[in-house]
């Protein structure tokens, strides 16, 4: 009789035992699918907010680009009037020599 209680208390030790790892196993599957769906969240999250800077980047050489242009162009100015006063000898007139011509005003016309 002593040796059927030892073989029944066997099995059931051994089943506690079985569902305990299975159960611990189960859980650590579990946490580990978790963590993989929050790292895949936390990765599309830091690669759209990569995006915005990459666009950001872009806007930011265009504007970087037409300043460029616009600094340029103003460069280009100040060289044509030098090189009108000392090549060609250009200047402007003394206000003794300009002349102003102004249009006939609406009731002027009329008469």
């Amino acid at each position: 009789m002593k040796s059927e209680s030892v073989e029944q208390k066997k099995p059931q030790h051994l089943g506690r035992k079985k569902l305990l790892v299975y159960t611990i196993l189960t859980t650590l599957v579990l946490i580990s699918a978790f963590m993989v769906v929050y790292q895949v969240y936390l990765y599309r999250h830091d690669f759209r907010e990569f995006n915005t800077h990459m666009r950001d980047r872009e806007d930011i050489n265009a504007e970087w680009g037409r300043l460029l242009i616009e600094q340029q162009t103003f460069g280009a100015t100040a060289q044509i009037g030098t090189r009108a006063v000392t090549q060609l000898r250009m200047y402007s007139p003394p206000t003794a020599q300009t002349v102003v011509i102004s249009l006939p005003t609406e009731p002027e016309q009329k008469k």
